[in-house]
């Protein structure tokens, strides 16, 4: 199908080659209250793609442009990836609008030769009373320039998972990554990615529809913030269960709340709470819903149109920025849009302090009676705690398909090639699971009653 030409004009720009003023066109969608995004190899004008002869060298020099030439940092607030149009790439830059307006040429400075702000398909010099009136509306608490409550700080966490994306954390590495404030000491987003700090997470769960009767509240914070995002989702993955409704034609089965909008959710709620007044996100399970609430509201200057549009305005954009590093969000906005293909957005609540997601509970569904609980119930005695996660893990694979590979059981558990090996050997030694095939090929399934 044809490359068809988006009517959003203010939203999108684009360019055939890189101009010499392609950072204005950054700058104005910087300023804009909903972003904006560049195509770099399409000629807007006779309606061509053209596509990127170098795609690498152009990226990296869009990179550098953006980080060198425009203030205040823009770390987090852009996406830069290669799209396929028609057979052709071309390169596109997501621009999400940024909380510290106005945002400046740097070799120009805060004046309304360097301020640009995006009016209709074109980029208009701010005035001075713009510039001003926007000024006095920033805000002016951000993680990069508090200082962090501890020095003593070690990124052994941060360094694996960036070793695990095959980057590597230089010697500059906290530069790059805007974790130091404007006296070289370790700031607030040093101390959220740290290996140890103060923050507590929890995810509590309650036997009914209130929080009179807590039955359960565990700790997944203290950590690297990278580190007790996965310990949450794989949390609420374990609690998300398979229910079942039985009709008149066939037996109907679903989870309890949708694995890949929860995911979503709950990455959104670490990147976008407000840590600057130090209040975590909170996650609650109840006997009819999930709740995820995250402090701080929508950002200023964000409508909530504009939220359900799933335009970005990242609060923490040094936190943005490690968790798109680390694949934990793929591109701005990306997150929300999938919330929105499987939930209404009344799901959402807005406060003047607190933004509440609310995913309820398939009705008319039970608790499936599944081979992969009464597997669990059998040989609980019989594992490590080692042994039990991993199989806590594995376990949504099994309502989906019978058998799992080593890939599907290392995506399941997030776990190295090398523990995941050495589990599904433990568990087949053990009769929990069986096994088939060799080498690579070689796949594993519960054994169950039936096939004991």
């Amino acid at each position: 199908m044809a490359f068809e030409f988006p009517e959003e004009r203010n939203r999108i720009e684009y360019k055939s080659h890189m101009p010499d003023d392609f950072e204005e066109t950054v700058v104005a969608f910087l300023n804009y209250s909903e972003g904006g995004e560049i195509y770099v190899g399409v000629d807007d004008k006779n309606k061509t793609i053209i596509g990127v002869d170098d795609i690498d060298l152009v990226q990296r020099q869009i990179v550098d442009r953006i980080k060198n030439n425009i203030q205040p940092h823009t770390l987090g607030l852009f996406d830069v990836i290669v799209d396929n149009i028609d057979g052709t790439e071309v390169i596109k830059v997501i621009v999400s609008s940024g909380i510290e307006k106005p945002y400046y040429l740097r070799k120009k400075g805060m004046c309304p030769s360097g301020c640009f702000l995006r009016v209709g398909s074109s980029n208009q010099r701010m005035t001075v009373e713009q510039i001003e009136a926007m000024y006095a509306k920033r805000v002016p608490i951000r993680l990069s320039n508090m200082r962090a409550p501890k020095q003593n700080l070690t990124f052994r966490q941060l360094g694996i998972y960036y070793a695990e994306q095959r980057l590597k954390l230089n010697d500059e590495f906290l530069s790059s990554l805007d974790l130091l404030d404007e006296d070289g000491k370790y700031n607030y987003a040093a101390y959220l990615l740290a290996d140890e700090n103060n923050v507590s997470i929890k995810v509590a769960k309650y036997a009914g529809t209130t929080k009179v009767d807590l039955i359960e509240n565990e700790e997944y914070g203290y950590r690297c913030l990278i580190s007790a995002a996965h310990r949450v989702i794989d949390k609420l993955e374990i609690e998300n269960k398979t229910f079942t409704k039985i009709t008149a034609k066939k037996r109907i089965e679903r989870r309890m709340v949708n694995e890949l909008a929860v995911k979503e959710a709950v990455i959104n709620a670490f990147v976008h709470s407000e840590y600057s007044r130090e209040v975590p996100p909170v996650f609650e399970i109840f006997t009819d819903r999930l709740t995820i609430t995250s402090y701080g509201g929508l950002p200023q200057g964000l409508s909530r149109e504009s939220f359900f549009r799933c335009r970005s305005m990242p609060r923490n954009r040094e936190i943005m920025r490690v968790f798109h590093d680390v694949d934990l969000v793929e591109q701005l906005g990306s997150g929300m849009s999938r919330i929105l293909d499987a939930y209404d957005p009344s799901v959402f609540t807005f406060e003047d302090n607190f933004l509440i997601v609310t995913f309820p509970f398939a009705k008319g569904f039970e608790v499936a009676d599944r081979v992969a609980d009464r597997v669990a119930d059998r040989v609980a005695d019989t594992l490590s705690d080692g042994e039990k996660k991993f199989l806590d893990l594995i376990m949504p694979h099994f309502e989906k398909q019978e058998w799992i590979n080593n890939a599907q059981a290392r995506d399941c558990s997030n776990m190295t090639e090398g523990s995941v090996k050495r589990y599904l050997r433990i568990l087949t030694e053990k009769s929990i699971l069986d096994a088939q095939g060799e080498k690579r090929h070689r796949q594993y399934r519960l054994r169950s009653e039936g096939n004991e």
